[in-house]
């Protein structure tokens, strides 16, 4: 007699916070620009979400606190009441479908524009995004951001714990906090963003400020146990320069820890990086870990699964995948039966809106997940 082989620790359920997670595999949070021009969640959006319901956990893509928060053309957002009831349809048709939410909290800071939003980006100093950036005519120029002033962030503070609020209101079971990417919160940390000479630049205990500030409002309005953070070390993406990564980001960990978050994200993150097993070391709670999948290359075969068992053999909870969800609505079952996978069929179709190469790729019963609540 063989003996069957043991089943991945993926599959296996997990505690996160008030939530009990049939399987340790997260969707990671990804930008699609399917909402209107206001960041309202479209129909198409109640759909894709819902057919992705088996995820252990579904972090919703990155919605704007703000209206000068905004990013790009046609992302969603979570400050207006309209805002608020197109993602309770979405959370809904989730929660019917037996799935979880978070939904990620996002402010662009420099990474924005004015042909986009109707206002000038702001930012921890005036340094403009060292790119072009996409707006509803196109690529523009970036424009050199307002600094902000230490009564604005504190307003920004304010915005993000009203967010909050906002998404608990729209059903979300908790929020994580975007602090990646090279996005405003990753820009007060970074020294190449952050020129400030007052209390939030210059040594590490003044760049975490910010971050901490918002993690604390957040956690305060709607409960720790509904917060995550987001951290991206080292990434470069949006022209981001950490300057010293591996001194800033275990300084913010454990300031981070003391607030008592239901989980830590950290995007790209190697098991054999020094880093890592130090940021594990530091956090006392449920870490999230995103892999190292070759972003803009194919996905592996195996969409990620043998990076994410490394990653959990190394000490992580929970794995979060990206363009392998977008792929297959029912990538759960996939890598538990081994199945294949559908693979991305074109990167082009990623931001452009519409239904293809959104809610039309097929289950292993060979057709799109039925429609949910789309008329509503």
């Amino acid at each position: 007699m063989t003996n069957a082989p043991a089943q991945s620790r993926l599959f296996e359920p997990a505690r996160l916070g008030p939530l009990d997670l049939p399987n340790r595999l997260v969707m990671a949070p990804m930008t699609r620009n399917r909402a209107t021009a206001d960041g309202v969640p479209l129909p198409m959006m109640v759909t894709h979400y819902a057919q992705r319901a088996s995820a252990g956990l579904i972090i919703a893509e990155a919605a704007t606190p703000s209206p000068v928060g905004q990013t790009y053309p046609n992302i969603t957002a979570i400050h207006s009441a309209a805002q608020v009831a197109g993602w309770r349809r979405v959370t809904e048709a989730v929660h019917a479908a037996g799935g979880r939410m978070f939904l990620q909290l996002q402010h662009g800071g420099r990474v924005g524009h004015p042909d986009t939003s109707g206002l000038t980006p702001v930012a921890p100093s005036p340094i403009p995004l060292p790119e072009t950036i996409v707006t509803p005519g196109g690529h523009q120029e970036a424009v050199v951001p307002h600094e902000l002033t230490v009564e604005e962030i504190a307003s920004t503070v304010a915005d993000f714990a009203a967010a909050a609020r906002n998404a608990v209101d729209a059903g979300f079971a908790g929020v994580e906090v975007h602090a990646a990417n090279g996005h405003l919160l990753h820009q007060f940390l970074a020294q190449g963003t952050n020129h400030r000479t007052d209390a939030y630049g210059g040594p590490v205990a003044h760049r975490i400020r910010f971050v901490v500030e918002v993690v604390r409002a957040v956690a305060a309005a709607i409960g720790p146990e509904r917060v995550g953070v987001r951290i991206s070390p080292g990434v470069t993406v949006n022209g981001i320069e950490d300057g010293d990564t591996d001194r800033i980001y275990p300084a913010l960990v454990a300031a981070l820890a003391e607030l008592g978050p239901a989980y830590l994200h950290y995007v790209f993150a190697d098991p054999e990086q020094p880093l890592f097993r130090q940021i594990r070391a530091l956090w006392p709670t449920t870490l999230v870990a995103n892999p190292v999948l070759g972003w803009g290359g194919p996905l592996p075969a195996d969409g990620g699964k043998l990076k994410g068992e490394q990653l959990l053999a190394a000490g992580a909870d929970l794995i979060a995948l990206g363009r392998a969800f977008l792929a297959n609505p029912d990538l759960v079952e996939r890598l538990r039966t081994g199945a294949p996978l559908n693979p991305v069929r074109d990167h082009g179709l990623m931001y452009v809106g519409g239904e293809a190469g959104y809610n039309d790729y097929p289950t292993l019963a060979g057709t799109p997940v039925p429609a949910v609540l789309t008329s509503r």
